[in-house]
């Protein structure tokens, strides 16, 4: 605990995770596609928010469903877990590692016919069947069976025997885009494709965002994983979603350049008159993009203080001549992300997605976890 305190007190930017309104965003997304579950996408390190804690917090609000990227990611998170949640691997399982995936009780997301009979094999080894999910690819050519391995998979003598499909899912290339009409097709070719492995297994078609599409896209089970962290994913989400993720960064130094000083790396920004600077603890290492550099701010208060010049690796400079001189000090913090800069306006601001904004968030920062608000009740009104 003490070194928890210290390392909160000397990092140069900290980050506020708030789990009441992670808990909130599930209940909205609940509400949302009832009566599909929710399930939950941990992968990298739960966006980058902490695995554990999150995952907790939506464990103890009812989910039992969980999706990581990696095995390792799932060797870390199983004992975190209620022993009745299911704990799925995206990416499926290496050649070697069945066995490992199989004793710790995971489930991989078999995405290839080769990594499925890897898995049938898995189960003759183990003397019993083993569960697992398979994912179609029905027009993303990323992961995914294709129509012709579906074929030869529903078609393999026994193969049902042995893994028990619980789960068959497939990936949205443009759930965030409500009107394409790729999404309606990619809905038809996964259930026509899905219909080869029979009535039993549950569905999965949406992510967050296709979590605002139809009813239908919802199927059984819909994967959240932006959604829970507060970043909108569609325009249906729109206010109904909670902010999760606050950003405060530590002013190093405070300065008063005169007129025509030249600010940072390349000295890309020159000063118009005579500016007070304000130097942060916070650089493009902790996951502050380069690119913000003249297009983003930080915020004193209601006060907005331009980011002038580049972000550096540890540091960016910030003009607070609009402050009163003795207003900022060294040792203060002030805030990149928060009520006046929210997650998307920062990945706008970055020519990005807030999925890259959140995942970029460096080891350095400090987390610290606040939960204020009930477990029941905690919808927005």
């Amino acid at each position: 605990m003490m070194q928890a305190v210290e390392t909160t007190a000397v990092a140069g930017g900290r980050l506020t995770i708030d789990l009441a309104a992670i808990r909130a965003n599930y209940r909205q997304l609940e509400t949302q596609v009832a009566p599909a579950r929710v399930g939950a996408v941990v992968k990298a390190n739960a966006y980058g928010l902490g695995a554990v804690e999150v995952a907790s917090t939506l464990a103890a609000a009812g989910c039992r469903d969980f999706f990581v990227a990696l095995l390792q990611e799932a060797l870390a998170l199983k004992p975190n877990l209620p022993t009745d949640a299911a704990l799925h691997v995206l990416n499926g399982v290496a050649p070697g590692d069945e066995g490992l995936c199989a004793r710790h009780g995971i489930q991989p997301v078999l995405n290839s016919l080769g990594q499925a009979l890897r898995w049938r094999d898995a189960a003759r080894a183990q003397g019993r069947p083993l569960s697992a999910a398979i994912q179609i690819d029905s027009g993303m050519s990323r992961f995914g069976l294709s129509p012709e391995e579906v074929d030869a998979l529903a078609g393999e003598p026994g193969f049902r025997a042995e893994v028990d499909v619980r789960l068959i899912m497939t990936h949205l290339a443009c759930a965030e885009t409500p009107a394409a009409a790729v999404n309606r097709g990619q809905l038809d070719r996964f259930t026509a494709l899905a219909a080869r492995f029979g009535p039993g297994p549950e569905r999965s078609i949406a992510n967050s965002a296709g979590s605002f599409l139809a009813t239908e896209f919802h199927g059984t089970l819909v994967r959240s994983g932006l959604a829970l962290f507060g970043a909108e994913p569609a325009p249906g989400a729109l206010g109904l979603l909670r902010p999760v993720v606050g950003l405060e960064a530590r002013v190093n130094q405070v300065r008063t350049v005169e007129a025509g000083a030249g600010v940072g790396y390349g000295l890309t920004y020159v000063t118009m008159g005579r500016t007070r600077l304000a130097t942060l603890a916070v650089g493009y290492a902790d996951g502050w993009p380069r690119r913000l550099g003249g297009r983003a701010s930080a915020w004193f208060g209601d006060t907005r203080l331009p980011i002038v010049g580049r972000v550096s690796m540890d540091s960016m400079m910030v003009d607070v001549t609009q402050l009163a001189p003795d207003a900022l000090a060294e040792g203060d913090y002030v805030e990149l992300i928060g009520p006046n800069a929210d997650l998307d306006a920062v990945a706008l601001a970055a020519d990005t997605i807030p999925y890259e904004i959140l995942t970029g968030l460096g080891a350095r920062l400090a987390r610290r976890y606040v939960d204020a608000a009930p477990a029941d009740g905690d919808l927005l009104s």
